[in-house]
């Protein structure tokens, strides 16, 4: 069946179908087609194909079919980020324990302790960090609540508009009741007349002030958390102590450690260092901050968010305590008064 119109497909597809049907035609003409010739032409044709399908099939595994060579990027247009390996796998001890009891169906978080005194020193050490706090569930939905509301509850809108009784002018009747022909009107600053007062406007000022729950506000804290240590975007020091006072020596060091392009600093004491603090003066991309200030739009706001080890441990002592507490923060007779 090799030379009959399935033999002619064949060989069409691999290319030799104009060849070895004009030589089958005149061999067949002449009568002396032989079983060895026969044989020599099946091998042929097999010989081609395999090698073609060898072709594209080596082809399909290196990955050559999935994009065409104008699209690829050259080497030095992509940047690697050079990060070594986890600190679970590093075998290096821990330098920090969770103070706070983990529950038994959980494990502690670990990550690189780091140092603002040089470059190099990224890799100091491990420390356990708290999974209550840092490893929760992602409930987005919270975290777009509190972000909203730390948006909005010190909103105060001052827009206010004139009624027709705010308005100059307006005290007499335009016109008599009947006679001209003209609609009726009792006064110029009517709303319907232009020029007039503005009825249902805004009377500001106007505000938006609303308190979510407290636990509501401290989940959102541990979302925030959660998913700088997921996305890798959380680094822990173990001082604020900078060799320079010099913006630039910070900008570096956060470029060399793939920080991003804006980073935030926190730390428990307010009197920090002063190295930092005359670097940090009038930088815009890189903030220093006080832990009792930290909230969600600040952590979202910048892209790597940098704790001292005072802060990780102030943090998780007051997040924590939220989670255990079955009293009010304070007596229901007395005013409202926030803090945490």
């Amino acid at each position: 069946r090799l030379l009959d119109g399935g033999s002619r497909f064949v060989c069409e597809e691999v290319g030799l179908g104009a060849a070895l049907w004009s030589r089958h035609s005149a061999i067949e003409e002449e009568g002396v087609l032989t079983d060895a010739l026969l044989g020599m032409m099946i091998v042929r044709v097999t010989r081609f194909c395999c090698r073609d399908l060898r072709k594209r099939f080596v082809s399909t595994l290196s990955g050559g079919n999935e994009l065409p060579s104008n699209l690829h990027l050259q080497a030095s247009f992509i940047e690697i980020e050079k990060k070594g390996l986890p600190p679970v796998e590093s075998g290096l001890p821990v330098l920090r324990k969770c103070e706070i009891a983990v529950p038994s169906h959980l494990k502690p978080r670990q990550a690189w302790l780091e140092s603002l005194r040089g470059y190099t020193d990224d890799k100091l050490g491990i420390i356990d960090l708290h999974p209550d706090v840092f490893a929760v569930p992602p409930r987005i939905d919270i975290l777009h609540e509190v972000a909203i509301w730390q948006k909005n509850f010190k909103r105060i809108s001052h827009a206010k508009v004139k009624t027709r009784a705010e308005v100059r002018g307006g005290g007499r009747k335009p016109w008599k009741q009947k006679g001209s022909g003209r609609a009726r009107h009792g006064s110029i600053r009517s709303p319907i007349w232009r020029g007039g007062g503005v009825s249902h406007g805004p009377r500001g000022p106007t505000s938006y002030y609303y308190m979510l729950p407290m636990k509501v506000r401290v989940m959102g804290l541990k979302v925030a958390l959660t998913m700088k240590f997921a996305q890798d975007y959380l680094h822990i020091i173990d001082s604020l102590e900078m060799p320079s006072p010099d913006l630039q020596y910070l900008l570096d060091l956060a470029r060399y450690r793939h920080w991003g392009d804006s980073v935030l600093i926190v730390d428990v004491n307010e009197d920090m260092p002063e190295n930092i603090l005359a670097a940090t003066r009038y930088s815009k991309t890189v903030t220093v901050m006080p832990v009792i200030g930290l909230n969600v739009h600040s952590m979202l706001k910048h892209e790597t968010l940098v704790l001292t080890l005072d802060a990780v441990r102030f943090l998780e002592k007051k997040l924590l305590w939220h989670d255990t507490r079955f009293s009010p923060l304070y007596p229901f007779k007395l005013p409202y008064k926030d803090f945490l």
